[in-house]
């Protein structure tokens, strides 16, 4: 990673990127997409996603470990930095892309059920950003150089279009964060910024009817619509983007 620092260009090939999320959605088309760009990688999910490293391995010939880790939990966050460390990997380029919803009514359901969806979106979608920076940025800090992209919303912009309060609230604040730690760390070369997808077809909204209409491009994002953007963040090339949270949401708000 010497040579990062001084290089410019959407370039992977030099990076030893992390995917939390990897198994599915944004963070499996990311996997591949960075994948094909060059890069080494980590990929990490609540479950270890050995097969899907196999393939990429194979498909692309180059470095790919996977990982187990529950990022809702400090201490496993903390046990992947460590794991990594022990094994001399150091990761260059972060995303968080795992994330999680629940379509519950907020007045209509009963409030253990309520309780239960807060916890759970709130220690994934925020707590979990919290931990990955937490353990890792200070690392980053000392290579003098690194990039963390975090997965907000248009939910975090605008309320989303089926969202409910606590998701959308976890995505504000996946907002927010993003351009705290930002200005914190710009100044060691280490870049954090974020996307905010609008309806993307990925589990989260399997099932639902999602009304297109007024959507300028006129349909659902696919996950390398996110993907791609992500990978710029990730990259060299993305060494003015500092707070960034851009979006990717097919028309429906500009900022």
């Amino acid at each position: 990673m010497e040579n990062t620092a001084s290089k410019m260009g959407f370039d992977l090939s030099d990076l030893q990127i992390l995917i939390i999320g990897a198994k599915l959605g944004i963070g499996l088309s990311l996997a591949e997409v960075c994948a094909a760009q060059g890069a080494r990688l980590v990929l990490v999910d609540i479950e270890s996603p050995v097969e899907l490293a196999k393939n990429l391995e194979n498909t692309f010939k180059t470095r790919v470990i996977p990982q187990a880790c529950d990022i809702s939990q400090r201490k496993s966050v903390e046990n992947l930095a460590d794991i990594l460390s022990k094994t001399g990997v150091t990761p260059s380029s972060i995303a968080v892309t795992a994330g999680v919803t629940k379509y519950n009514d907020w007045i209509e359901s009963d409030a253990e059920t309520w309780e239960e969806d807060v916890d759970h979106i709130f220690n994934v979608n925020l707590r979990g950003p919290m931990n990955v920076a937490r353990s890792f940025l200070p690392i980053m800090q000392t290579k003098g150089w690194g990039r963390l992209v975090l997965v907000g919303s248009i939910a975090g912009r605008m309320g989303g279009l089926t969202s409910q309060p606590h998701y959308a609230a976890s995505k504000g604040g996946i907002h927010s964060m993003t351009r705290l730690l930002a200005a914190k760390y710009a100044s060691s070369g280490v870049l954090v910024n974020a996307v905010a997808p609008g309806p993307t077809k990925t589990r989260m909204t399997e099932g639902r009817s999602i009304d297109t209409t007024n959507v300028p491009l006129g349909r659902m994002l696919e996950p390398e619509d996110i993907a791609w953007p992500i990978a710029f963040l990730l990259s060299p090339a993305a060494a003015g983007m500092v707070g960034v949270v851009l979006d990717v949401n097919g028309g429906v708000t500009f900022s």
